[in-house]
């Protein structure tokens, strides 16, 4: 169910089985696995602490990390979005009459994401939201907002690796099921940035069109050769 790669398992079925795996966690942390993130994991003690511990489930979120699957011949059954499986968790949520709470971005995307959430969901039940603008570790009234709300699902939105951090420092605290980093999404649902066109989500090139669109995602793209050379070298180095 999950594929080696550097220090790292990583989610290697499809988006059924990783619902059901939800379902066997008291708590869970979903980890978006994209270069990027897994590179910062690997740079700091306490997020490779978490993103491997057995509360943990790292999706392969981009084409990278799904060719790094096939370099080391353990190939992801498919590409796991993280936006992908903020929807689906979502869609199970009001199925189950779920709570969520989204925390993270701006005030007025918090708002449009309230309210394209709930025309998209009409049963949903959003129990709480917060913008991302507070001090990590001075944010006792949030917490005590959370506490009292219990939702069953919490989405951070606060860049990495602030988001992660906060779940991190958090986890054991929140009375959630799911924790979930999500970076732009709030973004994205509340419709103030667009997904690629689903052709070039098929092909590989989602990250092609967000370089496009926000010129500043640039920089961060040497994360992806970076770690795909680190998974070459590892392998050259385990034969």
């Amino acid at each position: 169910m999950t594929t080696r790669i550097l220090q790292y398992e990583v989610f290697n079925e499809g988006m059924k089985e990783l619902l059901n795996m939800v379902d066997s966690f008291e708590k869970v942390h979903i980890v978006s696995g994209n270069p990027q993130v897994l590179i910062y994991g690997l740079q700091n003690n306490e997020l490779l602490e978490n993103f491997t511990s057995k509360n943990t489930i790292i999706i392969p979120d981009g084409i990278s990390t799904v060719v790094c699957s096939k370099i080391v011949r353990q190939p992801v059954k498919e590409k796991i979005a993280g936006i992908e499986a903020m929807d689906n968790i979502i869609s199970k949520c009001e199925k189950e009459k779920q709570g969520i709470y989204l925390l993270g971005a701006t005030k007025e995307t918090l708002d449009m994401c309230n309210i394209n959430l709930r025309t998209k969901y009409s049963k949903l039940d959003i129990l709480g939201s917060h913008d991302g603008f507070f001090d990590l570790d001075n944010c006792e009234e949030l917490l005590l907002e959370i506490e009292k709300a219990k939702p069953y699902a919490l989405f951070v939105a606060m860049g990495c690796p602030r988001q992660e951090m906060f779940i991190i420092k958090y986890m054991d605290r929140l009375p959630c099921k799911v924790f979930m980093a999500v970076g732009g999404s709030f973004d994205i649902v509340a419709g103030t940035l667009k997904r690629a066109p689903k052709w070039m989500i098929n092909i590989g090139l989602e990250w092609l069109y967000r370089v496009v669109k926000e010129p500043f995602r640039i920089k961060r793209l040497s994360a992806i050769p970076k770690f795909m050379l680190m998974v070459i070298k590892e392998e050259f180095r385990r034969k």
